[in-house]
């Protein structure tokens, strides 16, 4: 069995990290390259970083904030936000990025999610994922969860994947930032119908969560922001907790 993942999120407005609850009413929570140093010192296992504005001010993501962070990281990480075309995920994964997530545009264009991964390799391609619990169903949105799209989360998960994204970044906009749990069950239907990882994102708040997530939720990465920036917990320390549960982590030494 593959070790699950711990990865911290760093959403990114302007050069600093931000957080907010539910995609609204963002706040400073600190340096993009102070906080990816200190993950790492800690053990995540990867870390994604976000430029959220990016898509609204219909420019491309950050790749001088990219490459201060890619100097101070081991461990692989993910970059996202206004990626549109082949040159610009070319100049973030030269700029030091591991992989980049495309959202937005790939809801306009999904053929872009092919283009980008005969050009580099599914691996290095994640479809990021903004989902809104409704009455019928999960529905996904765009533009930082500012605009419906008509699309259902999961169908859009399957196609995706079957496009070429090598992972799936799912995110709960109705869970995000409140602490009250993973969305399990949608991320249940996504993990078990889809032939990549699943990374899980959107309202971890304990211990518990995570496991929930990854047992009940069949996630292979658990991604959270606010109770890692905040000080709430040590990623060592959930992973020490997530190991007594039973559950397979990565350790160091």
């Amino acid at each position: 069995m593959l070790a699950k993942r711990i990865i911290p999120c760093l959403d990114v407005r302007h050069g600093r990290v931000v957080k907010g609850v539910q995609f609204e009413g963002l706040r400073d929570t600190g340096d993009p390259v102070a906080l990816a140093t200190r993950y790492v010192e800690e053990g995540a296992d990867e870390l994604v970083l976000l430029d959220v504005v990016a898509t609204q001010e219909a420019r491309a993501a950050f790749a001088d904030v990219v490459a201060q962070v890619a100097r101070a990281l081991s461990i692989p990480f993910t970059v996202g936000g206004g990626i549109g075309s082949i040159e610009t995920a070319r100049a973030l994964i030269t700029a030091g990025a591991d992989k980049v997530s495309v959202n937005s545009a790939a809801l306009r264009r999904p053929g872009l999610i092919t283009e980008l991964s005969d050009e580099f390799g599914a691996q290095a391609i994640v479809c990021a994922i903004d989902a809104e619990q409704m009455p019928k169903g999960w529905h996904v949105r765009t533009i930082s969860g500012t605009t419906a799209t008509g699309r259902e989360a999961v169908a859009w998960a399957q196609e995706a994947a079957h496009r070429g994204a090598g992972e799936i970044l799912l995110t709960s906009i109705t869970h995000d930032g409140v602490k009250q749990g993973f969305a399990v069950d949608l991320v249940r239907q996504v993990s078990t119908t889809v032939p990549v990882p699943v990374i899980a994102s959107g309202g971890a708040g304990t211990v518990q969560h995570f496991a929930d997530v990854f047992l009940a939720g069949q996630a292979d990465a658990a991604l959270a922001a606010s109770m890692f920036h905040f000080g709430e917990i040590a990623i060592g320390d959930l992973k020490r907790q997530l190991q007594r549960q039973g559950i397979e982590v990565r350790l160091e030494d």
